[in-house]
């Protein structure tokens, strides 16, 4: 027979079977190191392009460093385990039954014991490496600490021992005792394998080597697991488990000698260990060992447990003082409690004539805009093109206008990319086109119009106001809260402008186009970074986009938290980060923390639960994660550029220990808060969350006295929010506030507190107000010396004065105005509570809460339409703060509010026209008159509103307030003339049912 002839061209010798696995995996390698370099080299680009390549170098050098050496040091011992278990394996096995089954095993693994040498000890390395690589900052802040100037009450050592050395020498112990057992186990399973460990009927048979690498081993883990307890004796000052954290009684008297003694024991058995290696007997170690394990249940467990139950816990009191006083202490000093101001302050519940008097600055501050509510206002006076938004919660802030400090509600006009059409929806204009928001919009805190819509001082396109105009700020909003994954900006000069930017005019006609001109991204103009980053972002368009040109940038991370921590991952953020125009450009100001969870006696907080309020709660804004920490400190302010992106680091509390010790880490990315201008100091607030963990240890650290400490009979609570239906904490608030020791009002974070609330229920009467001073000066490089500054009020434990939620449960049952807010409720609108502002004024506490209108339109955005306000037991209810405080205080408060010019602007009656004293029947007619008006005006709004007619819409809206302004009025009347026995001072204030606000 003749072999068919080859299919291969000639000269072409045959493909090779099984050429094409490996070809495949060779490709696959290639992929994913392609991807993986990607990845890498952008985070390159991105770091260098921002100026913080250090940070990028160091915190990557020191992961790889640890990595390689932890790495090295489980491959070494698991390698060398097995390897001299292997080298000293016997020639003869004394059992030729049991030869022939590890005869069977060896023969088996034979083929890939070299790989099975190198590969398990590799594995081994490759978890060891990533253990330890997580742990780079313990070593960093280990090598490069700073003491505190403070130590310890138990053992006398300063606190940087415990944050950070104690954690690091923790960390490697560990560490190196899980190798001596990971290659202990190595050691022992190889010498079984091949025979050196054998299971006989007379016992255990065990080779001469395979006995000195058992006792080597065994004495390295003992002396590990010795210098772990001499460490335990240490840790005892960090203890969570009892009810104070700290060494308590207990273990000052039976954990820390105890841990002495095993320290020592665990020695001296190492020690046995190694004699047996020599001598070659093994009952000494055998019984140290079980001496130890003896010593580690009724010494380390038992013992300090019968101390417990049957000494401290019957004197419980007596004996914990001292260290229930430590435990205080150490936890004022660690959440920056320690200089606290204290004052008693006896509140009056009586509201006179005049009392406001000497608060006039303060009651001329008080904010009515609730930054939680008018967002949509914002929205729909402001927004001008769906491709805008405003953030959910606005932010409070402080500009001087006309000579004096004004509070101010402010946002920015960020892009929103979801608000195109669908047919607009193309990568080009999300990516190219649409890029950037624009402007600030700013409103007065304590003022409105005479129809409950915010008076702006910054506002419109072009943006314009107190603030600045396009020529004096840069307005375009590229780096925000909301900005879009990624936009392509930049162009050759010349070059025809690509980029949305704004509407050309307040009236909306015309639009103009941008290109960016600011340095904020990496430069993509190149085809090997467009390769990197459409690998990166997962995008053919960006690769083969000609809107991609040579100058182009890419812009990413863009959120100012998030950028901040990337850039700084030493820190904890804030939360909240908020825009300010500071020297003529936009910035995010983000507060950043210095955390540790090591500071010796020192309560530990969940951040996260610290933290939650109404707003985390309905996602306004973030919540910080959930990690515990007892030490904390604001020392970092970092500004976001909203333009190009640029991030600036100060080193605000420049005293921190461990500020200090990463600032030796990255010596060049940290400026002094010296450095930082007076524009910008004027905006620096004090940190909320910061506030929030502060007075939530301020329940029970306010009390000094360690017995009354450990009665727990004067602990308080933060309040719930009453103006929302879900049982969460009441947020603090920012206001310009005078205390009762200053001489003039300060921007101040404000929150109060009521007795303890245990099991869900508590009085709900005031017992404490707190204010965080935040008026960090206007000085370039200088601190404002009040900055900072807590103080705290504290009232006498039987005052009468009503906690936040009885304040709303007096508006929300007084008749007076159930009825008239529930005659506002009428024609499709919703009331909406605003927040309830807490002032120490007038001798007492006085209570603040804007009430708006909100039709249930599409279009439609909250009012202020009415104010209450709350003294003791005594409620005002007015269409002004002004007039209402009038009405609270015996129709004179003594003070005039911001809202002073609007009294008597807000319509009852069409204009032109006197209304006469009316009885009970004009009051009725005019009653149902205004409710006749209200419904014509909401079906006639809905027609327009089906036609698309917005203008007409928004017109018969305006028709609809007035209506029921004089639907109210009307009612007012008529309860006036059928109740004629009240008072004008005791005119009552009430708010309906809380409606959350959304």
């Amino acid at each position: 027979m003749s072999r068919p002839a080859s299919s291969n061209p000639p000269g072409r010798s045959p493909l090779r079977r099984g050429a094409l696995t490996p070809t495949l995996i060779v490709v696959a390698v290639a992929v994913v190191g392609f991807i993986f370099f990607a990845n890498v080299w952008t985070d390159v680009l991105w770091y260098q392009q921002l100026g913080f390549f250090e940070v990028y170098i160091r915190e990557n050098l020191a992961r790889i460093i640890t990595f390689l050496i932890g790495f090295a040091m489980m491959f070494a011992a698991v390698f060398f385990a097995i390897r001299i278990a292997y080298r000293s394996r016997p020639v003869y096995a004394p059992d030729a039954e049991a030869r022939d089954n590890l005869n069977r095993y060896q023969a088996q693994l034979e083929p890939v014991r070299r790989v099975v040498m190198i590969g398990l000890p590799i594995l081994f390395g490759l978890f060891a490496g990533s253990a330890a690589a997580s742990q780079w900052q313990k070593a960093l802040l280990f090598f490069n600490q700073e003491p505190f100037g403070q130590t310890d009450p138990l053992f006398n050592m300063d606190i940087s021992f415990y944050l950070m050395t104690l954690p690091f020498l923790g960390f490697v112990t560990g560490f190196l005792i899980s190798i001596a057992v990971v290659a202990g186990i190595a050691g022992i399973l190889t010498h079984y394998l091949y025979g050196s460990i054998r299971l006989m009927e007379r016992g255990i048979f065990t080779s001469r080597a395979a006995q000195i690498h058992i006792a080597v081993t065994g004495a390295l883990f003992l002396v590990l697991l010795g210098i772990n307890f001499w460490l335990d004796r240490y840790t005892t000052v960090q203890n969570n488990s009892g009810r104070w954290a700290g060494a308590l009684y207990t273990d000052v008297n039976a954990v820390v000698p105890t841990k002495a003694i095993l320290a020592v024991a665990a020695g001296l058995v190492a020690i046995l260990f190694i004699i047996a290696a020599v001598i070659g007997r093994w009952r000494l170690p055998v019984i140290g060992t079980a001496m130890l394990v003896i010593t580690a249940i009724l010494a380390g467990g038992v013992y300090p447990w019968v101390i417990q139950q049957f000494q401290v816990r019957p004197s419980e009191n007596t004996l914990e003082k001292e260290f229930i006083d430590r435990n205080i202490k150490m936890t004022r000093a660690a959440y920056g409690l320690d200089k606290i101001d204290v004052s008693a302050y006896n509140a009056t519940t009586t509201a006179t004539t005049g009392a406001l008097a000497a608060d006039a600055q303060t009651t001329a501050n008080i904010r009515l805009l609730d930054p939680n509510l008018i967002s949509s206002a914002f929205a729909q006076l402001e927004q001008y093109r769906p491709y805008y938004q405003f953030p959910q919660t606005l932010n409070v802030d402080r500009y001087m206008v006309d000579g004096k400090v004004q509070d101010t509600v402010i946002a920015v006009r960020e892009l929103n990319p979801d608000g195109l059409s669908a047919n607009q929806q193309t990568w080009v204009n999300r990516h190219i086109v649409y890029t950037h928001g624009y402007g600030v919009v700013a409103a007065k805190g304590n003022k409105f119009t005479a129809d409950g819509k915010p008076e702006f001082l910054q506002s419109g396109i072009p943006s314009n106001g107190v603030l600045g105009n396009d020529s004096s700020y840069e307005p375009r909003i590229y780096f925000g809260e909301n900005s879009p994954e990624y936009s392509i900006v930049g162009a050759p000069d010349g070059a025809p402008n690509r980029e949305q930017d704004r509407p050309a005019g307040r009236e909306g006609g015309g639009e103009t186009q941008y290109t960016f001109s600011g340095n904020g991204g990496p430069n993509v103009g190149n085809w090997l970074n467009r390769i990197l980053y459409s690998i990166k972002f997962q995008s053919s368009d960006l690769l083969l986009s000609d809107g991609v040109n040579a100058e182009s940038q890419i812009l990413y991370e863009r959120n100012p938290r998030e950028r901040v921590e990337k850039l700084a991952p030493y820190l904890t953020v804030d939360g909240n980060a908020y825009p300010a125009v500071v020297d003529g450009r936009v910035k995010w100001i983000v507060d950043g923390y210095t955390t540790s969870q090591y500071f010796p006696y020192s309560q530990p907080q969940q951040l996260q639960n610290a933290t939650v309020d109404s707003q985390t709660s309905a996602g306004r804004t973030v919540a910080l994660p959930n990690s515990s920490v007892n030490y904390i400190r604001n020392s970092v302010k970092a500004t976001v550029d909203a333009y190009d992106g640029s991030v600036n680091l100060y080193a605000w509390d420049d005293q921190d220990p461990i500020l200090k010790a990463w600032q030796k880490v990255f010596p060049t990315v940290i400026k002094p808060y010296s450095e930082m201008s007076g524009d910008l100091m004027s905006h620096v607030r004090y940190p909320e969350d910061l506030f929030k963990v502060q007075r939530e240890l301020l329940g029970r650290y306010h009390v000094t006295d360690p017995d009354s400490f450990y009665q727990n009979n004067d602990a308080w609570s933060v309040p719930n929010d009453p103006t929302v239906s879900e049982a969460v904490k009441q947020p603090p608030f920012y206001m310009s506030l005078q205390m009762p020791d200053q001489e003039k009002p300060a921007f101040q974070l404000t929150s109060s507190f009521i007795p303890q609330t245990v099991n869900g229920s508590a009085r709900n009467i005031l017992y404490g107000f707190l204010a965080a001073d935040s008026d960090a000066g206007n000085v370039k490089g200088v601190k404002g010396d009040s900055y900072g500054k807590l103080r705290l009020l504290e009232l006498p434990t039987d005052t009468q004065v009503p906690g936040p939620g009885q304040a709303q449960n007096k508006f929300n049952s007084d008749p007076t105005v159930s009825q008239a807010l529930n005659l506002l409720r009428q024609g499709a609108s919703d009331v909406l509570n605003g927040n309830l502002l807490t002032l120490p004024v007038g001798g007492g506490l006085l209570y603040v809460q804007p009430v708006y209108l909100k039709s249930t339109g599409e279009t439609s955005y909250p009012t202020l339409q009415r104010v209450l306000v709350a003294f003791g037991d005594k409620i005002g209810f007015a269409p002004t703060l002004d007039e209402a405080l009038d009405q609270l205080f015996g129709g004179n408060s003594g003070a005039t509010a911001g809202d002073a010019d609007n009294n008597g602007q807000t319509p009852t009656a069409p204009p032109g026209t006197t209304t006469p004293p009316a009885g009970p029947t004009d009051a009725k007619a005019d009653l149902k008159a205004a409710l006749d008006e209200a419904n014509k005006a909401i079906q006639d709004g809905q027609a327009a509103l089906a036609k698309g007619d917005f203008a007409a819409y928004g017109a018969q809206q305006t028709k609809l307030s007035e209506a029921l302004k004089k639907a109210v009025d009307a009612e007012t009347r008529l309860g006036a003339t059928a109740t004629p026995s009240a008072t004008p001072e005791a005119t009552p204030s009430a708010t309906p049912s809380p409606t959350p606000s959304g």
